[in-house]
């Protein structure tokens, strides 16, 4: 059934999202309002960002020696969503937002995701962008660089990693120096940064009015040298064309060059770029030197930072998500059309009969259940972590506390989960198109490329399960998953009074609960974290699929609960048999992944660099 649907399901009969209509913030908003952006933001995502997803792929950014060039229809459908205000959906009014729910902007990005995930890479990059500076900046900064980005008419990036230090951020080596006499600039206190920068999605193009990079440095001491680890770290706005005090571009151009393109595998349209700052290229006022802005303090730049982190993790998260959802609808039209075979038994032996559509093979339906699991569970997975912001941000300080706890452990679950299995979603639906799959003909193989990458940016998915296993279950005495533990608990309680699948599927689900819980005591039996830590990522995968499966056991609770004559005819039975399959065929699963964990096994830590 389609997305829209499914989406509506989600808002409507499982998060309540018309709830938060009676919150101040979001008082002129309604269900209908929520569904006019979301038809708004379908058609325009069919109707601009789709027909050119194709282009972005084959026509490659290019750089001459002095311009980056994109194709012409990109900017054409930036500005359509720009037009319409999604940029700054969720924000308040004072900065040009709507003021919508984050889980109703999520729900509207989805569709920006799945028509076209490199083009909506930009507005994505650029509202935490925004984000950052609103959150951190001070009141001029936020008028002149975030409001700009909330408008859309300036572009944002952030800037991390170097070429030595990728995800090592304690390893950076970009210096800024204080700009004589800036301290009083009204723009912030002014310095001079210099380094390299690796990976910048959306570095150098012509688009908007300006690109506003945020730029980790470090500040040197009194010694003269960088304060060393993360503590040493800042953060700077950095515009690539300098603005006057009032935020106008002054046609200067900054001390920030790009030093070549990185052509990727897939997500071609969303340029990415290395960038070279203070090299001198453009020299400002006759001396080298990138302009920058310290934004939220000295050595608070990594904490500011996270700030557009998280959120573009989450985001990460839905993308894959959504490329998961485009090869599934596109797989599942296929076999709906394409004749092949005949029923399997003594009928599939006569070869005078029709061919029957591929759907109607079991093998087929096993595919393309587990891209339904994946794709609407993983979109119901972001959109609730969506709804967990809308609970810090404008819920009571009790709400706001208990969301933002669950949401800090669920983070590199959001993130780490849809991009391992959407991806493998995305292999199944080239399967079920077969030769055509692997060909250009067909739009799957260019999601599975495009999907590749969300393994690695925004924190690796080693990283992610580090996070998981040695910070995010231990924080604050395991407070995080003892939360989780009661929401599940409350799942499996209501499941009880369901029918007997479901019932059969709350146990499962407690079952597995007390799996991940044994594993994660185990893990951190002797205290080592180096045992502990061993096996990190088959404990993300293990962790993952456990939440997925209660996510699963809500949605079919819910949809036990709906009104089945407001649904089309198998909407509400596909939840259900989505749900079946998951419990039967992928929670099982974490057994052996789990195990590892307990085991503390070392069998990869202690491997030698001279077996391989």
């Amino acid at each position: 059934m389609s997305h829209r649907l499914t989406l509506d399901f989600l808002l409507n009969d499982w998060l309540n999202a018309e709830a938060l209509c009676q919150r101040a913030f979001h008082a002129e908003h309604s269900r209908d309002t929520f569904a006019a952006v979301l038809d708004l933001s379908e058609q325009i995502a069919t109707e601009q960002f789709a027909p050119i997803n194709r282009l972005t792929d084959i026509q490659e950014p290019e750089f001459d020696g002095v311009t980056v060039h994109l194709p012409k229809e990109m900017p054409i459908a930036l500005a359509a969503f720009n037009e319409a205000g999604l940029m700054s959906a969720s924000k308040p009014a004072e900065v040009g937002g709507m003021q919508l729910p984050t889980v109703v902007e999520m729900a509207s990005m989805s569709f920006f995701y799945k028509a076209s995930v490199s083009l909506a890479a930009y507005p994505m990059l650029t509202r935490g962008n925004a984000n950052t500076i609103f959150a951190h900046g001070t009141p001029k900064q936020v008028e002149v660089f975030a409001k700009t980005g909330f408008a859309g008419t300036t572009y944002g990036t952030m800037c991390l990693s170097e070429p030595q230090a990728g995800s090592s951020l304690s390893d950076i080596a970009t210096r800024a120096v204080p700009d004589a006499g800036g301290e009083d600039d009204p723009l912030g206190a002014r310095y001079r940064l210099t380094g390299n920068k690796m990976w910048i999605t959306g570095g150098e193009h012509e688009m908007g009015d300006n690109i506003i990079h945020l730029v980790l440095a470090k500040i040197p001491g009194p010694d003269g040298k960088p304060v060393a680890g993360v503590k040493g770290i800042s953060l700077f706005i950095v515009p690539r064309i300098l603005v006057d005090a009032e935020g106008r571009p002054t046609g200067q151009r900054n001390d920030v060059a790009l030093a070549g393109l990185n052509h990727k595998c897939g997500y071609r349209g969303a340029v990415n770029t290395l960038l070279n700052f203070g090299e001198g290229k453009f020299l400002v006022e006759g001396r080298a030197g990138a302009v920058g802005y310290l934004i939220g303090g000295e050595g608070n730049g990594l904490r500011c930072m996270f700030t557009l982190m998280n959120e573009a993790r989450i985001a990460v998260g839905l993308g894959a998500t959504m490329l998961g959802y485009a090869g599934y609808e596109a797989s599942l039209d296929y076999a709906k059309q394409r004749p092949q075979g005949r029923h399997a038994g003594a009928g599939g032996k006569n070869h005078s009969s029709p061919q029957v559509p591929i759907i109607e093979h079991t093998d087929v339906k096993r595919m393309l259940m587990m891209q339904k699991a994946i794709a609407e569970g993983g979109l119901a997975l972001g959109l609730f972590c969506a709804r967990l912001v809308d609970e810090e941000s404008t819920g009571t300080p009790e709400q706001a506390k208990a969301a933002g706890l669950l949401l800090e452990l669920l983070v590199p679950i959001a993130k780490s989960w849809p991009s391992e299995w959407a991806q493998e979603a995305n292999s199944q639906a080239i399967q079920i198109l077969g030769g055509y799959g692997y060909t250009r003909d067909f739009p799957v193989e260019q999601y599975w490329r495009d999907n590749r990458l969300n393994m690695i940016h925004e924190g690796t998915h080693g990283i992610q399960g580090l996070d998981l296993l040695g910070r995010k279950v231990l924080m604050n005495e395991g407070a995080g998953l003892k939360a989780l533990a009661a929401r599940i608990g409350e799942t499996v309680t209501r499941s009880a009074s369901a029918d007997a699948g479901l019932q059969a599927h709350g146990r499962a689900l407690k079952a597995a609960l007390q799996e991940v819980v044994a594993a994660t005591q185990a893990a951190w039996a002797t205290g080592n974290p180096a045992e502990a830590l061993a096996n990190a990522t088959s404990y993300l995968q293990g962790f993952g699929h456990v939440v997925l499966a209660w996510i699963w056991l809500e949605l079919a609770l819910a949809a036990q609960a709906a009104d089945a004559g407001q649904w089309p005819s198998g909407f509400l039975a596909g939840k259900r048999g989505a749900c079946d399959y998951f419990f039967q065929y992928e929670l099982p699963k974490i057994t052996p992944w789990l195990g590892v964990v307990a085991r503390r096994e070392m069998v990869c830590a202690r491997a030698s660099a001279d077996w391989f």
